[in-house]
């Protein structure tokens, strides 16, 4: 199967394994008009993501990339309900200019690789398969010097996500970066390496972490073509290019499936 039909329209940045993350510059003012617009839009997906039981939405502060290069990403540190009203209404990014930056793990256990099923009222990718642990970057991983460590938040949403503990895996390697062409989320692939068993994650993931994922699975080496395929639409797109960019998924996918768009890259 050519995997990287899964990712038409979607960017693939391609990354250093060293890369640099930063924060350059101060969160923009909006005016006022615009900013009645995201504070409706956002009120409106608090309340739907309300009523579908999947939580209260938080207006946290997040990183999003201004420009994505190989061997640096830089940007600003938002509010989460401008990236709402992005995602809610994607012709905003011509006015927002956001790139919300999100970590995605890809763990190797020692038989098989976890896959999470989102919540069907989430505000983002709602009731789809992805690879945990996942989260936006936000200030915890950010120094006083602006550097941002992917590592700390990778590990971080590990720990909350699947119950384990940083000790537990090998140091994160980054990936690549695959940007949504509607909501402009990218999503930092990053490969973990753990001794565990997937009989060890479930039973971290069930004593110790959060309620993230309904169900958490593992499914064998063996099994992950056929399980990717099988889910079909209902697999997040960026899962396809990191399972292959791990030499997880039996067809690689060529680097990169698209060629980065410099003036989206840069665009803010």
């Amino acid at each position: 199967m050519d995997w990287s039909k899964s990712l038409h329209g979607f960017v693939v940045h391609e990354l250093d394994p060293a890369v640099r993350v930063r924060v350059v510059r101060p969160m923009p003012d909006l005016d006022a008009s615009l900013d009645a617009i995201v504070e409706d839009l956002w009120r409106t997906a608090a309340r739907r993501v309300a009523e579908g039981g999947a939580g209260a939405l938080f207006n946290g502060r997040v990183f999003s990339a201004d420009r994505i290069t190989p061997t640096e990403i830089t940007g600003h540190i938002t509010e989460f309900r401008r990236i709402v009203a992005q995602m809610e209404q994607p012709e905003l990014f011509a006015a927002l200019g956001l790139r919300p930056l999100a970590v995605c793990g890809v763990l190797r256990c020692a038989d098989g690789v976890p896959f999470g099923r989102r919540h069907p009222a989430a505000i983002y990718q709602p009731g789809m398969w992805q690879l945990p642990p996942a989260g936006s970057v936000d200030p915890s991983a950010v120094a006083a010097d602006g550097s941002v460590d992917l590592a700390v938040q990778v590990l971080t949403e590990l720990t909350e996500e699947l119950g384990i503990q940083p000790d537990q895996v090998a140091r994160p390697r980054p990936l690549c970066v695959v940007e949504h062409p509607g909501s402009h989320v990218s999503d930092v692939g990053i490969a973990l390496v753990t001794t565990l068993t997937g009989a060890q994650v479930l039973q971290a993931h069930r004593t110790h972490a959060n309620a993230e994922y309904e169900p958490l699975i593992v499914v064998p080496f063996a099994e992950l073509a056929d399980f990717v395929r099988r889910t079909g639409d209902l697999m997040v797109p960026s899962a396809h290019a990191f399972l292959a960019r791990t030499g997880l998924l039996p067809t690689p996918i060529p680097a990169p499936i698209l060629e980065a768009n410099p003036r989206a890259a840069a665009r803010c």
